[in-house]
């Protein structure tokens, strides 16, 4: 494998580094910004080159492109710099846990980030540029197109389909069968039961504040 570019300098490229090498086997060899957002010449005791020019220094034929951004925007900034690296020649890296249980025969796409303690069970299909962060639960025979995010402790039902560009917080829950129009935001602790539209954005009602404080509890 070849070794691995990690496009960004936040969180999301630190912990990319730490599962790419220590559970997927892949030499990081330096990370990338736009040259707007490089104010160090290193990250991670690693060179932080300009994005701009990185043909120059890591080249395609030599190196691979990992994009580890957020959900920002509904994951379109994760998109649009996925979408300049291929059109740039890079090839795309993803990321399985060996924690994870993959149960599917279909082949993950290319950009993914699954961590641990995910359960996909078999007959799903995972497109590109996804990322499901830890614990989730992906029913048989659903489907996530390209360009989400899922966080922790979701549990999407079987024959689920999600459309582009969806964002699922923490413990949401999608019953079986149903599909989430591109765009949906599915917020945390919610619960989906019938097909959404496009850009359509799910909130549960908050817990309120109990009217007596802690130290008049007895527990």
């Amino acid at each position: 494998m070849k070794p691995l570019v990690i496009f960004g300098a936040g969180d999301i490229a630190r912990l990319a580094d730490f599962y790419f090498r220590r559970d997927g086997g892949r030499e990081v060899a330096a990370f990338a910004v736009d040259a707007a957002f490089r104010q160090d010449a290193e990250f991670q005791g690693r060179p932080l080159v300009e994005f701009e020019g990185l043909e120059g220094t890591h080249p395609p034929s030599a190196f691979d492109l990992f994009v580890a951004l957020s959900y920002r925007s509904m994951n379109r900034l994760r998109a649009e710099k996925y979408a300049e690296a291929r059109a740039r020649g890079y090839a795309l890296a993803s990321y399985v846990s060996s924690r994870c249980s993959l149960l599917t025969e279909t082949p993950v796409g290319d950009n993914c980030f699954i961590l641990e303690d995910n359960t996909i069970q078999p007959f799903v299909t995972i497109g590109n540029d996804v990322t499901l962060w830890s614990g989730n639960h992906v029913g048989h025979d659903s489907v996530i197109e390209d360009h989400c995010f899922v966080s922790s402790h979701v549990v999407i039902s079987g024959h689920v389909r999600i459309g582009a560009y969806c964002f699922l917080g923490v413990n949401a829950t999608l019953r079986n069968s149903v599909t989430l129009a591109p765009r949906t935001l599915v917020g945390a602790g919610a619960l989906v039961m019938k097909n959404t539209r496009e850009g359509e954005v799910y909130v549960p009602d908050r817990t309120p504040v109990f009217p007596k404080k802690s130290d008049q509890i007895d527990l």
